[in-house]
């Protein structure tokens, strides 16, 4: 039998499975259950951050309008679980086929998730995108590989 960490640890990488197959099917009713309604996200598009349920699904709304079909790619994922808070944190990488019919490989993200439990069942609370930048120019680095 598995200790309460061990198997809140499967069902937080279970959740982490069903967040990419969502995005891939482009499902915003599936992508809402996965969420807290308070959630914060630290997204790469402005503002700084996206706050609550409605706003994340937004952020997933634009992106299902630039890509006609999508590939989400997490790897490297490292997990901390508790009785009540996990976090995940690894790279991410969103490709797949434009609406104008264009490849794209995407770039390497760095990601964080981080999860409550409310009533027995896992939820993102906050999510965490970011992109690394070069101190002498203030750029953006988006061809780095993990």
């Amino acid at each position: 039998m598995s200790t309460p960490n061990e198997s809140g640890a499967a069902d937080v990488r279970q959740h982490v499975e069903t967040l990419v197959h969502r995005i891939e099917a482009k499902d915003l009713a599936g992508l809402r259950q996965l969420y807290a309604a308070d959630v914060v996200s630290f997204d790469v598009e402005p503002p700084l951050q996206h706050v609550g349920l409605e706003a994340k699904l937004r952020n997933w709304t634009n992106v299902f309008t630039i890509f006609r079909d999508v590939r989400y790619e997490l790897r490297d994922l490292a997990f901390t679980v508790d009785r009540s808070v996990a976090f995940a944190h690894g790279f991410g990488r969103l490709s797949g086929t434009l609406a104008t019919g264009a490849e794209t490989n995407g770039m390497w993200v760095r990601a964080t998730l981080c999860f409550r439990r409310f009533d027995g069942a896992w939820l993102i609370t906050h999510d965490q995108v970011s992109v690394p930048f070069d101190l002498h120019s203030g750029r953006g680095v988006s061809d780095l590989q993990p």
